[in-house]
């Protein structure tokens, strides 16, 4: 099953729109797509919500357009730019909605609240006439949201209009400043955080409810509806329930999904395992019965903003997860010229047979698993209030610290787990008694919140404090991590920049691996401590409470690395990748056994060299350049050691595998075995 492309682009409102959508007919074949997504007044050419001949124009634009697309084989969806409204962006009301209100109170200029009944009426209307073209899908853009609204601090939702649905839930009047003090109150969450994020659900859950029934009757049941989505976090302090959204869009039980996964912007390599992890955690999220095409933006666009390598490796890796087509964002929005950019053919031309080797859909994953909760931001205790950004918590840290350092991670179920940070208040007692009766990977702030509910004596450490730099008293800063077991021994690594660390006392029984000291190398607290408690569970806890500014180097590798090992027990199945620095790792179930995929997130070129439990196998290798045909490369397998479980010290034979062929900068090594 090849890959599929799915190519947004703007035709401008104006009487040459037959021509230049023959244009991209002859784009499209130049380049191997396969459908088009009809963007229209878009960024530059959106004057505000359309009505009256506004809206007009931009009708006959659709229909002439699709009838040329279609003519020439090509499927046609429809992607409107706004819902709500993206930015002010100096732009100005002209229909009569009520605006977005943010939490300190400024007014937007350009945006509606979703509760107003007037925009309810528009987009259910603007919907349902375009609808009648029978476009495949109509898009739902990422405005289809509370954050994110510039220049509204944070977002909206704070509209009277919200405000007077809050109090009839809390019985009493509501006024703005009161209510954004208690769902961003220090300590237990405030009952209104829960209140106020039902309210944001529901109403955006009526407007798409109403979109769908107004879209399917419109269409007479033919097409359908997708969404694009941003970061988990954020939409879970909004209270979004994603499978109860889904099903509000779905017709005729089916709907898409539009992930956003990869930066929009020119971004390090390493970002590539934000990509890996993102894709991985909204694919957990949906419903089984939403379909998905990642969205891979360049903006403002060209490779002036974002290499064509970074793009290929951005496709591939969407690739991998399984997804059902590439929705690509690779033209300027201005031009309305498809063939003034021949690079952008080339792009997709070369990309395609890397991406038609991986085509296919994902059945499992396998990893450390991550922790994902749509309700998470419900369970946030803030430190300092009066920040919606404060309660935003997901598992991307946690993820990013792994996949860097070559550990695959999972969404799905699996016998290790990692907690990091405010996410340990989101589980119940039964699920935490669970997670610490298999392997659980803790940082200071999950194992300190773990203690205060009554989990200490199965950690193995005592947190005695969370130390915040900058506090006074004790024996002095933190500054240094020093390994005291293993091939390591000795070697130091930084804290320096920690914001707080946990001062943690090891239990009896446990293994302290490594110790914390001030920069005068006084002993301040133990670093890293692996316990096996008494349900036979195994944890490892480190004192850092921010790992995504620990620095990485061969050290840090090292002991994460025998940390998993540590909590995979007797058993291990997790491939761990060395050779580099920031090789990626993502590792799927597959109808004919394992694969993995590494890429290479640094500039420089690597010699992955993938560590398999339990002994040597045979593993097929595809090394995938950027914008280059796959090659077959052969594989060699030795044995070589590796941690185990009982200590970092303590080693047993493994097989490795590797291939002669450097890794390029965003290159993609496969390894298939059974």
């Amino acid at each position: 099953m090849p890959a599929r492309y799915q190519l947004r682009f703007q035709l401008h409102p104006t009487p040459d729109a037959a021509e230049r959508a023959a244009e991209l007919v002859s784009f499209c074949r130049e380049s191997g797509v396969e459908e088009v997504v009809l963007l229209l007044a878009a960024e530059e050419l959106y004057p505000g919500h359309p009505a009256g001949a506004v809206e007009d124009r931009l009708y006959d634009t659709a229909a002439t357009a699709a009838a040329v697309l279609r003519a020439a084989g090509l499927d046609v969806s429809l992607n409107p730019w706004v819902t709500v409204g993206h930015a002010d962006r100096g732009r100005a009301d002209r229909l009569g909605f009520a605006p977005m209100v943010g939490p300190d109170g400024t007014v937007a200029t350009a945006q509606a609240s979703p509760a107003c009944p007037r925009f309810r009426a528009w987009i259910t209307a603007h919907y349902a006439r375009f609808a009648e073209l029978d476009f495949r899908v109509l898009w739902l853009e990422d405005d289809f949201r509370y954050h994110n609204h510039a220049p509204l601090p944070w977002g909206g939702g704070f509209e009277p209009l919200m405000l007077e649905r809050l109090a009839e839930l809390v019985g009493e009047p509501v006024d703005r400043e009161r209510v954004v003090t208690a769902v961003t109150a220090p300590g237990p969450p405030h009952p209104w955080r829960a209140l106020l994020q039902q309210v944001w659900r529901t109403v955006q859950l009526e407007v798409a409810t109403e979109v769908a029934a107004a879209v399917a009757k419109a269409s007479d049941g033919r097409s359908r509806l997708g969404l694009m989505s941003s970061e988990p976090g954020v939409h879970s302090v909004e209270g979004r329930d994603w499978p109860a959204l889904f099903d509000a869009l779905a017709i005729d039980g089916q709907a898409w999904h539009r992930p956003h996964f990869a930066r929009y912007s020119d971004a390090p390599g390493r970002e590539l395992s934000f990509s890996v992890w993102m894709l991985e955690v909204q694919r957990a999220l949906r419903p089984r019965y939403v379909r998905s095409a990642p969205e891979v933006e360049n903006w403002p666009h060209t490779a002036w903003s974002k290499s064509d390598t970074q793009t290929w490796s951005e496709l591939v890796a969407a690739q991998l997860a399984g997804s059902d087509a590439l929705f690509l964002n690779l033209h300027p929005m201005q031009s309305g010229a498809a063939r003034r950019f021949p690079q952008v053919a080339e792009l997709l031309r070369r990309s395609r047979p890397a991406l038609d080797l991986l085509a296919g859909p994902v059945a499992h994953t396998h990893g450390v698993t991550l922790p994902v909760r749509q309700d998470a931001a419900a369970h946030v205790r803030t430190r300092r209030g009066g920040d919606l950004a404060e309660l935003a918590v997901d598992p991307g840290p946690a993820a990013d610290h792994l996949l860097r350092y070559g550990v695959p991670v999972t969404a799905e179920d699996g016998p290790v787990r990692v907690l990091f940070g405010q996410l340990a208040w989101a589980y119940g007692d039964a699920e935490l008694r669970r997670m610490l009766a298999d392997g659980l990977l803790l940082d200071g702030t999950a194992a300190h919140i773990l203690r205060a509910r009554g989990f200490g004596e199965l950690l193995g450490v005592t947190v005695e404090e969370v130390v915040e730099r900058g506090a006074t008293g004790g024996p002095g800063p933190y500054a240094l991590e020093r390994v005291l077991t293993g091939e390591g021994a000795g070697a130091y690594l930084s804290v320096n920049v920690q914001p707080a660390l946990a001062r943690l006392r090891p239990a009896a029984g446990a293994e302290t691996w490594t110790e914390i000291l001030t920069p005068d190398h006084r002993f301040w607290g133990a670093g890293r401590c692996v316990y096996t408690n008494e349900l036979g569970g195994r944890v490892a806890v480190t004192a850092a409470t921010a790992v995504e500014l620990l620095p990485h180097d061969d050290d840090g590798q090292r002991l994460l690395h025998a940390a998993v090992r540590y909590l995979e027990g007797d058993a291990p199945t997790l491939p761990l990748v060395t050779g580099g620095p920031h090789l990626i790792p993502q590792l799927t179930r597959t109808e004919h056994g394992w694969r993995l995929a590494v890429a290479n997130g640094s500039a420089d070129p690597a010699h992955p060299r993938v560590h398999l439990p339990g002994g040597a196998v045979h593993a097929e290798g595809a090394l995938l350049r950027p914008l280059a045909e796959p090659e077959q490369v052969a594989t060699t397998v030795t044995t070589t050691t590796v941690a185990t479980t009982a200590a970092v010290g303590t080693t047993a034979t493994a097989g490795t595998v590797e291939v002669a062929e450097p890794l390029p900068h965003r290159g993609w090594l496969l390894l298939d075995w059974r």
